[in-house]
């Protein structure tokens, strides 16, 4: 490829020009034609929200039974359905034998001291009503405990809606799954180290 001696003698007049002027052939990098300034001043703020414990759960394939740990403290769950008929708080047989499994673990894994039945219902029915038949609950699966452990301290609650496992109802829709889930008698205890 050859060049013109005139086009080369123009590259260097050129070139030569804009060295001598101190002008560049690059753009200024702090503003790009066509804008202005914007002022980058702004304040950060510590956004602080809380940390919710990870709590592992495990359950039963059918969802009647569950089991989780946090710090000390172990809950097992048993749905209502497993152990009481629809309304009711007098205990099936087949929740004797449930709660016979209850009793093992609680044996074998607790210090002793307090254990909490804690009886929940579903949002159907009113509140006074919930409150009711979830301490009734409570207390009968306290009774059917009464004497297996000896060596603890059983006190039963009643919470009715007020501590659902999983949301009633969701996008206005009412879950039937849910409130088969939330209907149900937790037995809380502190495990050995």
């Amino acid at each position: 490829m050859s060049r013109s001696p005139e086009r080369t003698a123009a590259i260097l007049v050129t070139v030569a020009l804009m060295v001598g002027s101190g002008q560049t052939a690059r753009a200024d990098p702090t503003s790009p034609p066509g804008t202005a300034p914007v002022d980058a001043a702004f304040t950060v703020e510590d956004l602080v929200f809380p940390v919710e414990d990870i709590v592992p759960e495990t359950e039963s394939m059918d969802g009647t039974e569950s089991e989780s740990k946090r710090g000390e403290e172990i809950t097992v769950g048993l749905t209502s359905d497993v152990l009481f008929a629809l309304d009711r708080a007098v205990l099936t047989p087949q929740a004797r034998q449930r709660l016979q499994r209850v009793v093992a673990k609680v044996r074998a894994e607790s210090v002793g001291g307090a254990v909490r039945i804690e009886g929940h219902t579903d949002d159907q029915g009113s509140d006074a009503y919930n409150d009711a038949l979830s301490l009734k609950r409570a207390q009968a699966v306290r009774q059917a405990l009464q004497g297996k452990l000896p060596d603890v301290t059983l006190q039963a609650s009643g919470y009715g809606e007020r501590r659902p496992k999983l949301p009633n109802i969701v996008q206005g829709k009412p879950v039937k799954e849910n409130r088969a889930r939330n209907r149900r008698v937790e037995i809380v205890f502190n495990a050995k180290q």
